[in-house]
């Protein structure tokens, strides 16, 4: 009887799993030959949000919302030189003969333009206790390279004036906008471990951790800048030099800059000697009669069809950003290199990247091998968002410090702390003195 009944339950379990494995069968028969013989069901799909900028009909430069927000809406308080004792002489040197336009000219020149842009932009404010970000106009680098100052007293200076800054106490220097246009990064200011750590810093520079163990630059806080290009070659009027057509440059490949005694530069030169119909290197004299002056510059530059752009000193280079108004298509040989509005534009859309341990002829056959149509393409979408690396004025609808003002946008935090600052019952901002946030007098107290 006990195995009668086994028997049949097995049977009864062995014909229903046969009736779902036919069922099953059925359905998924049914639904491809549904899908092979009926339109597609028209199942409304969520729009996914664009993380790349674009261009409106009327060619104006449109952020992406996910992110940014639909508007820019800032307001910036740029700190003046006769406010705050000592600012003037980070400005134009201990003497005060530093001018401002010999400042201007060159790779960093971004200290005083982006600066200029800030004073005429219509998200500046004169009103310190609206504001939400502070920025601090300096021209350090150029100093510096100009001897307006040594190492030390611009240390010593940078910490007398911000010992000057109730607001910048206020916030920890959270809100605080700092330029550091070279390749020392915040470097150049020896202490900025200790006053500026928490500050947003805008730096062509990114990681230096290969050459200084720590590095200045924090992803979360700062933003990366374009480098500098000649004001000649930025401008919408008619340029100094015009771009080529790709069948009358003479060189494959060309890398125009200094050796500086740096691994990746020596074999491009090496490798150029090898094959001189390939790669151009000239020997650039920086001084004397065989100077290049700035139109033979890009003259060279742009008799190429890939413009390689090695690290120097640091990880960031200024031929990238020149290769694009040039329209030749750089080549990245730079592995720690941050590039400016990352999280905007795709970089691989518009340059190459390529590992600087295999700098050789393997990168040549690479390149010689890209046929001309997709080298016409990466420059044709480089030339898309090039205005993004031209210091242009607020008014052009797509420049640089567009891009950086969105980029500040988003660094804005409306909740600043630190540890010199407490409040009370009825909001009232106290130091640990007591003494209310309108009523502190500088000097404030180191960190």
């Amino acid at each position: 009887m006990n195995k009668s009944r086994a028997a049949s339950a097995y049977h009864y379990s062995f014909n229903r799993t046969r009736q779902i494995a036919a069922a099953s069968a059925l359905v998924i028969t049914t639904f491809f030959l549904t899908r092979l013989f009926s339109p597609p069901c028209s199942i409304p799909h969520l729009a996914r949000p664009s993380y790349h900028v674009h261009f409106a009909n009327d060619g104006s430069l449109v952020w992406p919302e996910a992110g940014f927000g639909p508007q820019l809406s800032l307001k910036i308080y740029v700190y003046d030189e006769a406010e705050i004792d000592g600012l003037d002489l980070l400005m134009r040197g201990r003497d005060g003969n530093i001018a401002a336009d010999s400042c201007v000219k060159g790779q960093w020149g971004t200290q005083v333009k982006i600066h200029r842009m800030l004073l005429n932009s219509r998200f500046r404010t004169l009103n310190k206790e609206e504001a939400d970000l502070f920025f601090v106009p300096t021209y350090v680098k150029c100093v510096r390279m100009m001897g307006g100052l040594n190492d030390k007293e611009i240390n010593q200076t940078y910490v007398k004036v911000l010992s000057q800054m109730p607001y910048f106490r206020l916030s920890s220097g959270r809100n605080h906008i700092f330029v550091f246009p070279s390749g020392a990064g915040a470097h150049l200011f020896r202490s900025w471990a200790v006053y500026l750590n928490r500050s947003i810093i805008l730096t062509p520079e990114g990681d230096r951790t290969d050459k200084r163990g720590t590095s200045a630059f924090d992803t979360w806080k700062d933003v990366i800048i374009p480098g500098n290009v000649d004001d000649a070659m930025t401008g919408k009027m008619e340029t100094i030099v015009e771009p080529l057509p790709l069948s009358k440059r003479k060189y494959l490949a060309n890398f125009l800059g200094r050796a500086q005694g740096k691994v990746g530069r020596l074999k491009l030169i090496e490798l150029a000697k090898m094959y001189p119909d390939k790669l151009e290197c000239p020997e650039l004299k920086f001084s004397g009669p065989d100077k290049l002056g700035r139109k033979e510059y890009f003259q060279h530059l742009r008799n190429s069809k890939f413009c390689l752009a090695p690290r120097g000193e640091s990880s960031w280079t200024l031929r990238f950003y020149e290769s694009f108004f040039v329209e030749c298509v750089p080549v990245i040989l730079s592995d720690e290199v941050e590039l400016p509005f990352q999280d905007v534009i795709d970089y691989t859309q518009i340059s190459i990247k390529w590992p600087s341990s295999n700098i050789g002829i393997q990168l040549l056959n690479y390149l010689e091998s890209i046929p001309e149509k997709n080298i016409e393409e990466l420059i044709a979408r480089g030339r898309l968002v090039r205005c993004l690396f031209a210091y242009a004025a607020e008014t052009e609808p797509c420049s640089a410090m567009h891009g950086i003002l969105w980029e500040l946008q988003r660094k804005v935090r409306r909740f600043h702390q630190s540890r010199e600052t407490f409040w009370l019952h009825n909001q009232t901002i106290v130091n640990r003195n007591m003494i209310e946030f309108q009523n502190w007098k500088p000097p404030m107290p180191s960190p």
